[in-house]
């Protein structure tokens, strides 16, 4: 099995990379690999978790309150988009549609 980061999931990262270097140096680093390692422990337990939004299983990342909303298909994992749990979930439903 593979894991692809769509381009989408891709700008979710950067953006929270962002916010997290502004509140303090170095903490956008620690936030890019705390999520990749969250995203990399897909290839274990990848279709485990719970179904958001009808289409999407969502992952929660360990460190941060953000989670990873991704599909499994033909021996792949794609991740759709890396949102933080904060939001208003209707804003969440209205990213993830726009990700399809």
């Amino acid at each position: 099995m593979k894991i692809r980061i769509l381009n989408s999931a891709s700008q979710d990262l950067i953006d929270g990379y962002h916010f997290y270097e502004k509140q303090q140096r170095g903490l956008g680093n620690y936030f890019l690999d705390s999520l990749f390692s969250d995203i990399d422990s897909l290839l274990l337990y990848a279709g485990m978790h719970v179904v958001y939004f009808a289409d999407f299983h969502r992952a929660l990342a360990k460190r941060f309150p953000f989670g990873i909303y991704y599909q499994t298909s033909n021996q792949e994992v794609l991740v759709y988009a890396v949102l933080d749990c904060r939001r208003n979930p209707a804003w969440m439903r209205t990213h993830l549609n726009a990700t399809k």
